[in-house]
Formats: C-alpha cells, sequence, structure tokens
C-alpha cells in the first residue's frame, strides 16, 4: 500500500473509533500510554505500519481483535472469515496482550471495584481511582513490573478471588503453552515465546516461500518512541463493542435452564443445548412454585457474569398469558414475569447479552388467565401485569419464541413436540452450516407452516418476537 492511501486508510480508520477502542489499541501495540487521544493513535498506526511493513495483515488483524467487523468491510474491504483464516496461519498481536483486553471487556463494574480493592496495597491509591476499566489495571502492574507476558500469577489468583474462576482458567490456559485461551478467536503465539524484551511494533512478517499470508513474528531492535512500552507478548466490552455480532466465544457458552412440565422433550433439549457448549440446567415435573424457585436461583447465579448468552426453554401447559406447569388451575406464572427475571435490572451479569427464551406451550381450553404471583413474591420492583405473552419482549437482547397447540396432543402416547423437534435439528444444522439464529428460526417456521398439510389434524402456531441489536451465531 502505498504511503498517500496507507495514511488516508488510517484517517478513515481513526474517524470510526470510540476512544475506548484507542485506548485498547495502544495497548495491542504495545504502549502503556493508552490515554493517549485520537490524534495520537493516528500517529501511533502510522508508526507501527511503516515499521512493520505488514498492511496487508496487521490492520485487520487489529480492527479483528477490537471487533470492528464493520471496518474489515467498509474500509479494509475485507470481512471476519477471511481475517480469520488468514490468522490461522500466523499473527502479528501478541496472544497475552489480546487475552488481558478481552479480561477487561468480560469483566462488569463489580468485578472490577472487587480486583482493585484486592490490589489496594500493590497499586498507590492516585492510580486506582483513575482506573475505569481492568486494562487500566492492567496497564500500572506492567508499569510496577508486577505483571507481564511471563507473569500472570497475580492476575490468576485475584480473578479466582473474586470468583471469575472462568477467566483464570484463560490465564491458567495461557500459562501451560496449550490451546488458545480464547476459544474461537484464533489467536497465534509468537515465534519467540519467552524473548519478551521487545515490543510488538517492531515486528515484521516473515513470509515463507510457498505459503500465502503466513507470518513469524521476528523481534528487530526497538525504534525510539514518546511512547512507553512494555514487555509485548502475544476487546469485548461489558456492553459489546461489535455493532455487529454478538460475541459466542465463552467455553461454556452461557447458560440454559429447561423446565420440562410435560415429561416428553426436556432430555432431547438437554443432549441439544449441551452440544451446543451450553452448561444445562434441566428441571422436570416441576409446579408452577418450583418453576418460580428455579428460574429465580438462576438468574442469581455469578457465573451468569462470564457467559455470552442465556438460553431457557419452557415446556408446559399454558393460558394466553401464564404457564400453568403440572397444575390443573391457575394463576400460574405469568410469562412477562419469567422474562423480568433476566431483564438488565434484575439480571445484570447478562447486561447486553442475549437472551433466548423458546417456548412449547400446550393451551387449556376454557381457563381464564388469572394473576400471576404477588410482586413481592417474584421480588420485583415493578407490578405484575397479565399480558399477552406476544408483547413480552421490552428489554433490548431478547429472543422470544413461543410455539402454540392444543394440550389434547398430549393424550397421545409418546408425543412430541414438533416445533422443539425442528429447533433442535435446525439449531444443531445451523451450527454446522453457520447460519444466525434468525435464519435459524425461519426454518422451524418453514416445518411448522407445512405440518398442518400432511397431519390436517394438528394445529400450530409459532411467533416470534425479538429485540436483538446484532446478529447472533449459536
Amino acid at each position: 500500500m502505498a504511503n498517500g492511501q496507507l495514511t488516508q486508510t488510517i484517517n478513515e480508520i481513526a474517524e470510526e473509533l470510540t476512544s475506548d477502542e484507542c485506548k485498547r489499541l495502544f495497548y495491542l501495540c504495545g504502549s502503556l500510554d493508552t490515554d493517549k487521544g485520537l490524534d495520537n493513535v493516528r500517529g501511533m498506526l502510522k508508526s507501527v505500519m511503516n515499521r512493520n511493513e505488514a498492511d496487508h495483515i496487521f490492520l485487520p488483524e487489529l480492527m479483528f481483535r477490537i471487533r470492528r467487523y464493520d471496518i474489515l468491510k467498509k474500509i479494509l474491504h475485507t470481512n471476519k472469515k477471511e481475517v480469520e483464516r488468514i490468522l490461522g496461519n500466523g499473527c502479528h498481536v501478541s496472544e497475552y496482550r489480546v487475552l488481558m483486553t478481552d479480561i477487561s471487556e468480560a469483566l462488569g463494574e463489580d468485578d472490577l471495584q472487587s480486583l482493585i480493592f484486592l490490589l489496594s496495597r500493590t497499586l498507590p491509591k492516585g492510580r486506582t481511582e483513575k482506573s475505569t476499566s481492568f486494562l487500566d489495571v492492567v496497564v500500572e502492574l506492567e508499569k510496577l513490573g508486577e505483571v507481564s507476558c511471563e507473569n500472570v500469577e497475580l492476575i490468576e489468583r485475584c480473578l479466582r478471588s473474586v470468583r471469575r474462576v472462568d477467566l483464570a482458567k484463560k490465564i491458567q490456559r495461557y500459562q501451560v503453552g496449550g490451546q488458545s485461551s480464547l476459544a474461537g478467536s484464533n489467536v497465534c503465539r509468537p515465534a519467540v515465546r519467552h524473548q519478551c524484551a521487545y515490543d510488538m511494533p517492531a515486528m515484521t512478517p516473515f513470509v515463507s516461500p510457498g505459503l500465502h499470508n503466513t507470518c513469524q513474528c521476528v523481534p528487530e531492535p526497538q525504534a525510539a518512541e514518546n511512547m512507553q512500552f512494555s514487555v509485548p507478548e502475544t476487546g469485548w466490552h461489558y456492553s459489546q463493542s461489535s455493532p455487529e455480532v454478538y460475541r459466542m466465544w465463552a467455553d461454556p457458552r452461557g447458560t440454559c435452564v429447561i423446565i420440562d412440565c410435560v415429561g416428553s422433550d426436556g432430555d432431547m433439549l438437554e443432549q441439544t443445548f449441551s452440544q451446543l457448549h451450553f452448561r444445562v440446567v434441566l428441571c422436570k415435573w416441576p409446579s408452577v412454585e418450583e418453576v418460580r424457585s428455579t428460574l429465580m436461583e438462576v438468574s442469581r447465579r455469578g457465573d451468569l457474569q462470564g457467559d455470552d448468552a442465556f438460553v431457557c426453554c419452557i415446556v408446559s401447559r399454558a393460558t394466553s398469558t401464564h404457564l400453568l406447569a403440572t397444575e390443573l388451575e391457575g394463576p400460574g406464572l405469568p410469562f412477562d414475569a419469567v422474562r423480568r427475571l433476566f431483564s438488565t435490572d434484575a439480571c445484570p451479569g447478562l447486561a447486553g447479552k442475549p437472551k433466548l427464551f423458546f417456548i412449547q406451550s400446550y393451551s387449556v381450553a376454557g381457563l381464564q388467565s388469572q394473576r400471576g404471583h404477588r410482586d413481592e413474591d417474584l421480588e420485583m420492583d415493578w407490578p405484575v401485569t397479565a399480558c399477552d405473552a406476544e408483547s413480552v419482549p421490552t428489554d433490548a437482547d431478547i429472543f422470544w419464541s413461543l410455539c402454540r397447540t392444543s394440550e389434547w396432543q398430549l393424550q397421545h402416547s409418546g408425543h412430541r413436540s414438533v416445533y422443539l423437534r425442528a429447533l433442535s435439528a435446525a439449531l444443531l444444522k445451523g451450527q454446522e452450516r453457520k447460519l444466525s439464529l434468525l435464519d435459524v428460526h425461519t426454518e422451524v417456521n418453514a416445518i411448522i407452516y407445512e405440518r398442518p398439510q400432511s397431519n390436517p389434524g394438528e394445529a400450530y402456531s409459532i411467533s416470534l418476537q425479538h429485540t436483538l441489536r446484532k446478529t447472533l451465531f449459536i
């Protein structure tokens, strides 16, 4: 890329970046002066690119690391899949720094404050007061020599102390040098694993003859800079910075709670979501009170903080607005109350993350919807209203799929839900074919629509309401 074209490209990229993204770019490029502004990020990128001569790989990789897939497409004329393919052969950005930025983005405010408290004797008070992210804390620890690419034990201990075992395990996997701690990210280690006395911007790509887009990180002497660099090695923000795709990298992906009040499909759903890498909580034949108690218990679980998504599957007899579980009559539990147990206010650990609800409702004829549990029973600050289940999604990041059929079908021996069988098969095929959740649901719609043609006696209706802000791939 010619120098003039490179400058224009960098300027266009810089105009798209937020201050938080600029901070992450400085850190990923080896700098500990992460508070410099937009103009400085332009100069830094130009300096790095001029020394690396790797514009065809390095800039796309940086945008990939900060989840700006829109910039990849609009300015760099590539896409996430192509960059992932290239990075499968080699990379520039150190795994250590990618890991630190990802941990920073996965930590919520409560976890951050707990970490700062734990480190209060290690970090000067004036420095912790200005820390607004875990990345700020790591930068200060690196300046003091407490943390480096080869010394991450302090971070691991702190993460375990605040009960973020999921993130501590990623640190542990990084330490042992096994598979990448960032599942699905195609993060690679530099060729020189234990030589940390050079900074990442001083690496140049070594293109091996006969291999396309393969780079090997080779250290060069440091160039004088006005930025402070630390030992480099090789961003998901709490609000998820990618404007296009939800992050689904956690292992396990998240929690799936299955409420099977009928006893026909819970085991199948458990197997499906286990294959999709979710931790599964299966509750069979519960009463309404047991449903409420189980959902409340799950909504308060600490490990939701480290999850990338939440799934709730319900198979139950129901009225138009309330699920009845195994009980013969109301009042039942309002569908709206189920959703609100996992809203941002009630369950902040799932803020900004997709919350998926798949409901098979067996409609009870002649039973009127009644007022559900009292407000104090649900421990909510708002009244429980008898709203139509079709209008349930009111918060962001909700996917509400509800299928209705008559309860008389439960009288058939060996009954299985057509909707849930179609959903299970479509989800597994969708994972193999890399289909978005909306595309998966379209396939389920087609099966439900065609069902009466071959089975005139059956009546299924399916509805979908969602407030997803990004594309979701499970």
